[in-house]
């Protein structure tokens, strides 16, 4: 990719401004409330392709947000990439750990990043690593280098389970058809160690909630004598695992595949260090599944985590009530051959089974998805491994995240297109958390590196 470098620094701070301009609009999809925010940002990106060079562009409606589509068609008979990404963000609460707003990006020099990083939601998730594949095109379009075409899938939905996503990929196959498709959702190791993301976990999420007398209750008067569903409800969650943190819940375990020997002992060839790991969580000690190393248990192990957890009282001073409920929102993390709709099921009966009669459960599934292996001895992996190594001057490691993108498993039943994932975040990039930022040298780097993929995808697949 001739020039790529130059055009980068030559438009340097245009490239930034637009990020934090797109960051700046709260586009949170799980909440009614900003709405017109996320659909606001849809429009952005709407104009950002048409402007990036896309012959076409268009909002398609869905039951749910918009899906914003573009492409551009040089020639019918040459390799498509289909780029898919999301616009919009997890919710930022709990806003007071925030240093700086969450929607007013700033960029700060940090130990791991001292070109700094953009601090902002959806700085990293997704908006930074999906932008970086609109001025990828802009760089191959303005200097006639696109060797290739290229189609945008870019949704609205991803932080609240794709459920429009799905209703429109099955609807649009031809449209969507293409000969890979490429997504930046998922990070590498370190800034120095570039990695390509081949397996992502599953998703199960549901809300539990207990119910025991028909209204609060003085804890003076009844307490002792009724349930308390909030000690009830934790009494129940901690149930799900056992002394060695394994999960109780029955049949949970029956599909999960257990890496060989030789499997293990490739994935701890990864540059780790377990020091730098609790220093960087500011814990003494790390915590799981009996038996597996903390890389092991965060990719290749399931996990049941609670999300959220509330009931009674929880204002200023003192209330001495026995709540008439209480509620929990609970992720399974899956791998590869666990059915996310089977391990709900198995999650629901289970969980309502174990319910002292005293209290009445109700357990609502909220969404997920299944796992996803992407092989590494495809045209496509080969092309990104050499796209990393024309910029970083290294071979990617092949490493498997514990991470959840849903909608992966489902191109491939619908599209019968395989995926590949190159992800320019880091795990201290806070996603999901107060202070979520993407590094300028990642963002920048993705941009110069995409490009090599769309040149070594389309060479050897002549």
């Amino acid at each position: 990719m001739k020039d790529v470098k130059s055009y980068i620094e030559q438009h340097k701070n245009r490239f930034l401004d637009e990020l934090v301009e797109l960051l700046k609009i709260p586009s949170v999809s799980a909440d009614p409330a900003y709405k017109n925010d996320v659909i606001k940002t849809a429009e952005a990106i709407k104009s950002s392709l048409e402007k990036a060079g896309c012959d076409s562009v268009e909002i398609c409606d869905t039951p749910g947000y918009p899906i914003v589509y573009g492409e551009k068609i040089i020639d019918p008979k040459l390799p498509t990439i289909l780029v898919y990404g999301h616009y919009d963000v997890q919710p930022a609460d709990p806003l007071e750990l925030w240093t700086s707003p969450p929607f007013e990006p700033v960029i700060k020099k940090t130990e791991i990043h001292p070109e700094g990083a953009i601090f902002a939601r959806g700085a990293c998730d997704d908006k930074g690593q999906m932008y970086m594949h609109v001025k990828a095109l802009e760089f191959m379009t303005s200097t006639g280098q696109l060797p290739c075409n290229v189609k945008f899938m870019i949704e609205g939905e991803e932080e609240v389970g794709s459920e429009s996503l799905s209703w429109y990929v099955k609807r649009n196959q031809e449209k969507l058809s293409n000969d890979v498709i490429l997504i930046s959702d998922t990070g590498m190791i370190a800034n120095d160690i570039p990695s390509i993301t081949t397996g992502l976990r599953g998703l199960s999420y549901v809300e539990v909630e207990v119910t025991g007398p028909n209204r609060d209750l003085h804890s003076g008067l009844y307490g002792g004598a009724v349930a308390n569903p909030i000690n009830i409800l934790t009494k129940m969650i901690t149930s799900l695992h056992d002394e060695n943190n394994h999960i109780t819940i029955p049949g949970f375990y029956d599909n999960v595949e257990e890496l060989s020997l030789e499997e293990r002992a490739e994935m701890a060839k990864a540059p780790f260090s377990l020091d730098n790991y609790k220093k960087a969580l500011d814990i003494d000690e790390v915590y799981g599944e009996k038996g597996y190393t903390t890389n092991e248990r965060n990719s290749i192990r399931p996990t049941l985590d609670v999300n959220g957890i509330w009931g009674g009282y929880t204002g200023e001073g003192a209330k001495t009530v026995i709540a008439s409920q209480a509620f929990a929102k609970i992720s399974m993390r899956l791998v590869p051959n666990q059915d996310w709709k089977e391990i709900t099921e198995l999650f629901k009966n289970h969980f309502e089974s174990i319910a002292p009669k005293s209290v009445t459960v109700k357990v609502k599934p909220h969404h997920g998805g299944q796992g996803y292996v992407t092989p590494i001895d495809t045209i496509a992996y080969q092309a990104a491994s050499k796209a990393y190594e024309s910029t970083f001057e290294k071979t990617p490691i092949p490493q498997r995240s514990g991470g959840s993108i849903p909608i992966v498993s489902l191109f491939e039943k619908e599209l019968k297109s395989k995926t590949i994932l190159m992800g320019f975040g880091l795990n201290s990039d806070a996603i999901h958390s107060p202070n979520e930022h993407f590094g300028v040298f990642n963002y920048l780097k993705g941009i110069e590196t995409i490009p090599y993929f769309y040149k070594y995808f389309t060479e050897m697949n002549k």
